[in-house]
C-alpha cells in the first residue's frame, strides 16, 4: 500500500484498504460519532478480532531459570528493553534491589507461570490475588472467547483538541494488523504485586479484556504497514492521525517531534512517530479529539463521556470501557458488579477482587 496524501483527507475506501491484513470481524463502515471534546463527527468504524495475522503471539515467560532469550519475551524498564531470560528472572531481586522477588522454585529452577485461564485472570489485574503474586504473568490467545471482538471508532477528519489527552484510557490507536496500540503498561501495579508481565518480541501480550495488544512498536508492525516517502505507517491513532514507525525511510529519526510524538511534513501533514521500544509509550499523548474503543460491535461512540466524570456528576456516567480496561475485566463484569446507581463501591470492589480505591480511581472518581 502507498499513501500519497494526508490521511485526514483520505476517503473511506482508501482508509479501509490500510486494514486489508487485519483480522476483521465485519466490514469497516462510516458512522456518526461524538468525539472526546464533544464534537459531532463522521467516524471510521472497524470491528476486529484481537489477534494478529502476521505473526504468532508469544513466548512471554521462560520455563526455567536456565532458559535463553528464545524461550521468553521482553521487559521494558527505564527506557531499556530487557530479554526475559531465565537468568533475568533469577536475578529479579538484584535488578530491583528487593530481596522479596522470587519468581521461581529454588529447588527445581522452574519459573512460576500463570499457565491457566484462572491464574491469568487472578494475576492480570491491579490487585493480584495473593496466590498468583510472585509469578511471571502470561495469558494465552486461546483464553479469549471465539467471538471476542474489539470495535474502534476513529474520526475520519482529525479535530484539534483544546488540550492534548493522555493515552491511558483511549489507547494510542490501532495497528494496521487490527491490534490495539495501547497506552503505557501499568508497570507500578505489575511490580507492586511482585509479578512480571513480559511482552513478546513483537511488543505485545494478552489481556482478557482487550485481547492481544501492543505496548511497544517493533519491526513486527512493518509487515502490515502502509508505505510513504517519509517512512512506514504502522497504524491509525485514536484521533485519526497516522502513526509512523520511529525511523524514517532514510534511516534518520525526527528531531522536531512534539510531546505527543508528532510533527508536520508537506506530504503527510501532521502525523505521529511511535516512541522508542523501551519507553513504554507508543504515543506521548493525542493532539486531537479521540474516538472510542468498545468490546461491542456496532457500539455507539460518545467519547465525551470521560472517566473523569464519575457517576452522578454533571458529566454523566463514566466511560465503562476505559475503566474496565484499566481494571482488566469486561464491561459487563464491571457494570454487573456496580449494579444500579448509586453504587456500593465497597461491595462492588469486593466482588471484583480489588480495593475500593482502585475501583474509584479506574472510574475517575476522587
Amino acid at each position: 500500500m502507498l499513501i500519497c496524501g494526508n490521511v485526514k483527507a483520505a476517503e473511506f475506501a482508501e482508509l479501509s484498504t490500510y486494514f486489508a491484513k487485519a483480522n476483521t470481524a465485519s466490514d469497516p463502515k462510516t458512522v456518526d460519532c461524538t468525539l472526546s471534546g464533544g464534537t459531532k463527527a463522521k467516524c471510521f468504524q472497524i470491528a476486529v478480532k484481537p489477534v494478529p495475522t502476521a505473526h504468532t503471539p508469544g513466548p512471554w515467560c521462560p520455563d526455567t531459570i536456565a532458559d535463553n532469550a528464545d524461550k521468553g519475551g521482553i521487559w521494558l524498564d527505564s527506557g531499556q528493553v530487557h530479554d526475559v531470560t531465565g537468568a533475568f528472572v533469577k536475578d529479579m531481586a538484584t535488578f530491583y534491589s528487593d530481596p522479596k522477588w522470587q519468581l521461581y522454585d529454588p529447588a527445581t529452577g522452574k519459573v512460576r507461570v500463570t499457565d491457566t485461564y484462572e491464574s491469568c485472570a487472578g494475576a492480570a489485574k491491579p490487585n493480584a490475588e495473593p496466590e498468583f503474586q510472585q509469578h511471571c504473568v502470561e495469558c494465552q490467545v486461546d483464553y479469549l472467547s471465539a467471538d471476542k471482538t474489539i470495535t474502534y471508532t476513529i474520526p475520519l477528519k482529525p479535530i484539534t483538541a483544546k488540550q492534548s489527552s493522555q493515552t491511558r484510557s483511549a489507547g494510542s490507536g490501532v495497528a494496521f494488523d487490527g491490534v490495539r496500540l495501547e497506552g503505557p503498561a501499568p508497570v507500578t501495579d505489575i511490580l507492586g504485586n511482585y509479578t512480571l508481565a513480559p511482552l513478546d518480541d513483537c511488543g505485545g501480550h494478552v489481556n482478557l479484556n482487550v485481547g492481544y495488544h501492543y505496548h511497544a512498536a517493533t519491526d513486527c508492525l512493518e509487515k502490515t504497514a502502509a508505505f510513504t516517502d517519509h517512512g512506514k505507517a504502522i497504524g491509525l491513532a485514536m484521533d485519526g492521525y497516522l502513526i509512523l514507525a520511529r525511523v524514517h525511510s532514510d534511516g534518520s529519526i525526527a528531531s522536531d517531534l512534539d510531546q505527543c510524538g508528532g510533527h508536520t511534513t508537506a506530504a503527510l501533514g501532521y502525523h505521529y512517530h511511535a516512541g522508542e521500544q523501551g519507553s513504554n509509550q507508543i504515543l506521548g499523548c493525542l493532539v486531537a479529539e479521540h474516538g472510542c474503543v468498545s468490546e461491542h460491535q456496532d457500539a455507539q461512540c460518545d467519547a465525551s463521556v470521560s472517566v473523569k466524570k464519575g457517576p452522578g456528576s454533571n458529566g454523566g456516567p463514566p466511560d465503562f470501557t476505559a475503566a474496565a480496561n484499566i481494571i482488566g475485566i469486561s464491561e459487563d463484569e464491571l457494570k454487573n458488579a456496580l449494579g444500579t446507581q448509586p453504587s456500593d463501591f465497597e461491595k462492588a470492589a469486593e466482588t471484583l477482587g480489588i480495593s475500593a480505591d482502585a475501583l474509584q480511581k479506574a472510574l475517575g472518581r476522587p
